[in-house]
């Protein structure tokens, strides 16, 4: 499909390539191509050879990791997101699974193009590290995320994310059906079903994709969020002390950082 300037424009936005000049891009988007996919297509499996790099215009999709007969979802990206930069750098097999969860549109990336690029241009380097390093930084918190907390604990977590990113309104809606909500958190529907039943306590109730968060702060007081794993949370500017620590997280009408810091 022939790539409209709007589509480029989107592309050229991203941390990735927005400080390249117009030549350098042109050279890394050499030979991509935009193609539209329908709702539960595959786009590569874990152990391909990884030819492209994704990146997600419109739609939802899924990474998914598989060990004998269990599967789990890694993550669950929306626009504008790319995916599978490693292995596209490294030229290695895919590690994880994609597909789409409903119609999406995505551009496709030359990865021997971006190789190329990376190794002429300093800049466009130093811009995938720093991409890299910002996945890095993703999977060590969702690590933490999964070996530090218990399940009721990441759930509170995720519905807390979830009311900032949906400008804490007190109903929110659940961005994925529960069958991936409860892969993500690392669960199964059914502790996820308990641990929304223990929620009730601290005032959160459950009516299909909606979720009300009737007392944010009883909330708050057992999720206790740390801004050394949930990327809502702003950054402390210098170690906590006791009394700091105790009255985490700050008062919620106040600003937080940009997701993804």
């Amino acid at each position: 499909m022939t790539m409209r300037t709007s589509d480029l424009n989107r592309i050229k936005a991203l941390p990735l390539f927005a400080s390249l000049p117009d030549e350098t891009f042109r050279d890394a988007t050499a030979g991509s191509f935009l193609q539209r996919f329908p709702a539960g297509t595959t786009l590569l499996m874990e152990g391909d050879p990884v030819d492209f790099l994704y990146v997600l215009l419109d739609g939802i999709v899924e990474l998914q990791g598989s060990w004998k007969d269990k599967e789990t979802t890694l993550a669950v990206l929306r626009p504008v997101s790319t995916f599978i930069l490693a292995a596209v750098m490294l030229d290695a097999p895919a590690l994880m699974s994609a597909r789409t969860l409903e119609r999406s549109e995505i551009l496709m990336l030359s990865g021997e193009a971006l190789r190329r690029t990376a190794r002429m241009d300093a800049g466009f380097g130093y811009a995938v590290a720093r991409e890299l390093a910002g996945c890095y930084r993703g999977l060590v918190r969702s690590v933490k995320n999964q070996k530090l907390r218990g399940g009721t604990e990441r759930l509170a977590n995720y519905l807390l994310t979830q009311r900032v990113r949906q400008n804490g309104r007190a109903t929110i809606v659940l961005p994925h059906e529960k069958r991936v909500l409860a892969s993500l958190l690392g669960m199964t529907p059914e502790n996820l079903s308990r641990a929304f039943a223990g929620l009730a306590g601290h005032g959160v109730s459950v009516n299909g994709p909606e979720v009300t968060i009737a007392k944010p702060q009883l909330l708050e007081r057992l999720a206790r969020p740390s801004p050394l794993i949930d990327n809502h949370m702003p950054p402390p500017k210098q170690p906590l002390g006791k009394a700091e620590i105790e009255s985490w997280p700050p008062d919620p009408k106040q600003p937080v950082a940009p997701f993804g810091g």
